[in-house]
C-alpha cells in the first residue's frame, strides 16, 4: 500500500468523480450560489484558507502565485493553519483527497499549494 495516497486539485462546482475520495473545500468563504447539497462536501475546512490579506494582495495574479505560494506557506506556519493542514495530511494517508476552491484556476489556487505540501508531484486533473 502506498504511503500516501494522490491528492487532487479542483473546483467546487464540479460534480463528485469516483476518483475523488474525500471532497474538501479549503476557501475561507463559502463559494457564491452554491448549495451546501450541490456542493457535496466531505469537510468544509476553511480554517487553512489563506488570510484575507494576502488573497487580496494576489488577486489570482499568475504572475503573483509563486509568491503567494511563498507567503501562504510562511502563513501555515500559524498554530491553527498548521493544526488543519495536518488533518489534511492525515485524510491524504488514509484514501485519496480532493481539495477544491471556487477559483477558476484552481492550479494556482491555494488548493493547488496546499496539494504540493501534501503530495509532491500532485496537481490539478
Amino acid at each position: 500500500m502506498p504511503r500516501h495516497s494522490r491528492v487532487r486539485v479542483g473546483r467546487v462546482y464540479d460534480a463528485r468523480t469516483p476518483e475523488d475520495g474525500t471532497r474538501v473545500l479549503v476557501d475561507r468563504l463559502w463559494p457564491r450560489g452554491l448549495s451546501k447539497q450541490r456542493a457535496d462536501l466531505d469537510e468544509w475546512c476553511k480554517e487553512i484558507g489563506p488570510s484575507r490579506e494576502l488573497r487580496t494582495w494576489y488577486g489570482h495574479d499568475p504572475d503573483r502565485f509563486a509568491e503567494f505560494g511563498r507567503r501562504y506557506r510562511s502563513e501555515l506556519d500559524d498554530p491553527g493553519r498548521a493544526g488543519a493542514l495536518g488533518h489534511l495530511r492525515e485524510l491524504a494517508q488514509q484514501q485519496p483527497l480532493t481539495l477544491l476552491t471556487a477559483t477558476r484556476q484552481a492550479d494556482i489556487s491555494e488548493a493547488a499549494v496546499l496539494a504540493e505540501l501534501l503530495d509532491p508531484g500532485a496537481g490539478s486533473n
